[in-house]
């Protein structure tokens, strides 16, 4: 079957294993029927930006023109950088956007995928979030009435844990199954300032999250449709938005937001 159009990242449904669908134009695939199978991706050399839709012959900030990555509310720096959002003083690039994204409920989390890292994400993005960084587990250490205040604990607890992704450690391991998160929660929270613990969070469920992957590969190599116009590979497994393949190589499909594709298989 052949389909054709613009990619986005694809969308996830927690079960065990998660439930990954790639956009493709106005279709939807199900990858997870597909893996063991030898998938066929074709880059046309057109990427059309995720904002405004022009075509733009770079892509910036995972989909985004030059001039929407400079101008569109969902290119903020505080979508990197959380507590940098001004929001609740009435200032954003779109205010009405900044309702629905950063004034809203946020959580502070520990998440474990090759190491215990500490994150921000908003209430509705989980456990998409966590799926999409390749956690194998996760918990809530805080909740916060906006983005701000979940920037600036997430900044004060950097200092005592990681806030990235290794994507190849994480691509090549299971994840630390022994991490004593509700341990790790009540260190974290010991480490706060008393005016930011008022905002802990009672909830200690665990979320354990498993992926569709064959075979974790022992070392990994990065693709890209700006290097590789032609992918076809046998699909060995799906995990955080990383297509993993047979040979050892994985694509990023989030990085391709916005590109054109015939997608084959």
């Amino acid at each position: 079957m052949n389909i054709e159009g613009n990619i986005l990242k694809m969308r996830t449904e927690l079960s065990d294993p998660v439930k990954y669908y790639l956009p493709v134009g106005d279709s939807e695939i199900d990858m997870n029927n597909l893996i063991g199978e030898e998938i066929s991706m074709h880059f046309t050399g057109r990427i059309n930006c995720i904002s405004c839709g022009k075509i733009t012959k770079t892509s910036f900030g995972q989909g985004y023109c030059y001039s929407c990555m400079q101008t569109a509310p969902g290119a903020s720096e505080s979508v990197i950088r959380p507590e940098l959002s001004k929001a609740h003083f009435g200032i954003a690039r779109d205010i009405a956007w900044a309702e629905e994204h950063d004034l809203i409920d946020h959580y502070v989390y520990l998440a474990v995928s090759a190491d215990i890292k500490v994150g921000v994400t908003r209430h509705h993005q989980i456990p998409s979030r966590w799926i999409d960084q390749g956690a194998n587990m996760a918990i809530k250490i805080a909740k916060t009435p906006n983005r701000h205040i979940a920037g600036i604990i997430e900044v004060w607890l950097k200092q005592y844990f990681t806030d990235r992704t290794n994507w190849q450690s994480m691509l090549m391991t299971s994840g630390n199954k022994n991490a004593d998160l509700i341990g790790e929660k009540q260190k974290a929270l010991k480490l706060l300032p008393a005016e930011l613990q008022k905002y802990r969070c009672n909830d200690d469920d665990i979320t354990k999250i498993n992926y569709p992957v064959t075979d974790l590969p022992e070392k990994i190599k990065s693709l890209s449709f700006d290097k590789n116009q032609d992918i076809r590979e046998i699909l060995n497994g799906i995990k955080g938005q990383y297509l993993i393949f047979k040979n050892n190589t994985a694509l990023n499909i989030r990085k391709h937001n916005g590109y054109y594709l015939t997608f084959s298989y």
